[in-house]
């Protein structure tokens, strides 16, 4: 090994050690209670080590920090398609996907117009309502690199989408069991799937309710929302670059659109785990790894941010959150109880 590239692999080593951290505080019983993934400890605990230890970390070590929260996230992304089949959309049916895309779009749009009229900083807005409308921490991660906003700004949106999203793995069920909500099962999974935000507070949500039914198809729906993330992103990718192009930014750099490559790939490993080729244990264990891998992303990302940065931005990205958590939560459950079985 190069001693120059000893800090290097010193950053990465750092990065893993904080991230086997967050998986075993994860395992903890009263954490696995909550439905706190490794994901969202993870950033928890980089964000701890970035405002405490941070400054005794050598410069050296930065460039391995930064290649967990981009390269190591972009392969990430990628296969995270091992969790969803194109079997998943057939099986829940039309209406289903057509309640995902309504709330998918309402949020975004509602999320740009709210964030205008709030004055928030427009990447904020963008990864906020990215993370409230498809899959949580995972979109706001994978929108990060198309936008390539500031590390700060990616753990405020993030932090968003723990909030509500855990209030809604908690509130939901509470309203099917006081009989708040007129939904049967069916209608149940796809209120819950279509309007959550972490895949994790879904299945936290769905299973809390004892129905097998709820509980897959819930899921399900959540996965497809997933899926979703995909054509988000090559869109937003054209958008931030003709944006570039209309503000006369001459960089070549900047200029040009930035093709999420790994969108492609995540497609592609969702096409290619539709055909049932590998067994489930190696599926398993990929997606054990792609977890870990995300977790470091999210770990690399903490350790960038500053508290500071949050104290600068204000409530406005929460009220934004809080925005669109109502519409999820009205406006979907309004949909949800539309689609007949």
């Amino acid at each position: 090994m190069s001693n120059n590239k000893l800090p290097f692999y010193k950053g990465v080593t750092l990065i893993v050690s904080l991230s086997l951290v967050a998986l075993l505080i994860s395992s903890l019983p009263f954490v696995k209670r909550l439905s706190l993934s490794p994901l969202i400890i993870g950033i928890i605990v980089g964000m701890i080590y970035g405002n405490t230890l941070r400054k005794k970390l050598p410069d050296s070590w930065v460039p391995g920090i930064l290649f967990c929260s981009k390269q190591i996230l972009r392969g990430a992304i990628i296969f995270y398609g091992f969790r969803l089949t194109f079997q998943h959309i057939v099986a829940v049916g039309p209406a289903a996907i057509i309640v995902d895309i309504i709330m998918v779009l309402s949020v975004l749009l509602l999320g740009y117009f709210a964030g205008r009229m709030l004055k928030l900083d427009p990447h904020i807005t963008t990864l906020t309502s990215a993370g409230s409308a498809i899959c949580g921490a995972a979109a706001v991660l994978g929108t990060e690199p198309v936008l390539k906003n500031q590390p700060h700004k990616t753990a405020i949106a993030v932090s968003t989408v723990v909030i509500f999203g855990t209030i809604s793995m908690f509130l939901y069920p509470l309203m099917y069991k006081m009989d708040w909500l007129s939904l049967n099962p069916h209608q149940m999974g796809i209120y819950i799937g279509s309007t959550v935000h972490e895949v994790a507070h879904v299945v936290g949500a769905g299973n809390a309710l004892n129905n097998p039914v709820i509980a897959e198809s819930s899921v399900i729906v959540k996965m497809i929302r997933v899926i979703l993330l995909a054509p988000f992103l090559l869109i937003l990718s054209m958008l931030v670059g003709r944006k570039n192009r209309k503000q006369g930014i001459e960089t070549a750099e900047k200029s040009k659109i930035t093709i999420p490559w790994f969108a492609f790939g995540f497609l592609i490993v969702i096409g290619f785990n539709s055909l049932n080729l590998l067994p489930v244990a190696v599926v398993d264990g990929i997606n054990r790894a792609d977890n870990f891998a995300l977790t470091m992303a999210m770990t690399a990302l903490g350790a960038e941010t500053n508290f500071k940065k949050f104290k600068q931005s204000g409530i406005k990205p929460f009220v934004l959150a809080f925005i669109l958590f109502i519409w999820l939560v009205v406006v979907g459950y309004f949909i949800s109880s539309l689609v007949q079985f």
